[in-house]
């Protein structure tokens, strides 16, 4: 099975040592971009402000065009998201096992971002390979089996919110 492309876009706004990201583009998995005008166009940008949930019905433009997360600081999120266009969608209800948000719902960092999507919409096995260069990397789909599973079967969006409602 062909691998997703993964896209970043970085603000360097974080802190080098846990940056997700950067990790990910030294070991070949995912293309940094410092600039907007660079993200590949019509790639799904993964936003935690998106009304639009990810869902499997996103697989085949992921396969087409890839997946794309920001990365910058949790701080200026909102104005950051708020100055860009694109193919928006936010993941379902997921909780962060990464060192600096562990256990809350929501604030995943790039490579859980990723991995999330990308157990969604059918390819585990990618997602278990960029998270497996992080020593906490592996606990993400421990901890969020159920849910993953629920959303990567769902039909359609509306299910995937269905599930994330039990969740919350």
């Amino acid at each position: 099975m062909k691998e997703i492309r993964l896209y970043v876009l970085h603000l360097n706004q974080d802190s080098p040592k846990r940056c997700t990201a950067k990790k990910m583009a030294r070991f070949g998995m995912a293309k940094l971009y410092k600039r907007k005008i660079d993200i590949p166009r019509r790639s799904i940008i993964l936003s935690p402000f998106s009304k639009k949930v990810f869902s499997p019905v996103d697989r085949r433009a992921a396969e087409r065009v890839g997946l794309t997360v920001v990365d910058c600081s949790w701080k200026n999120a909102r104005e950051v998201f708020f100055h860009l266009n694109g193919n928006f969608r936010r993941l379902p209800y997921l909780v962060a096992v990464n060192s600096t948000n562990f256990g809350h719902p929501y604030q995943l960092s790039s490579v859980e971002a990723f991995a999330a999507a990308l157990y969604i919409i059918g390819y585990p096995n990618q997602a278990e390979k960029i998270l497996n260069i992080f020593k906490w990397g592996p606990n993400f789909i421990t901890i969020n089996r159920e849910p993953l599973e629920l959303y990567s079967n769902a039909k359609d969006r509306e299910e995937v919110l269905n599930y994330e409602k039990e969740f919350m």
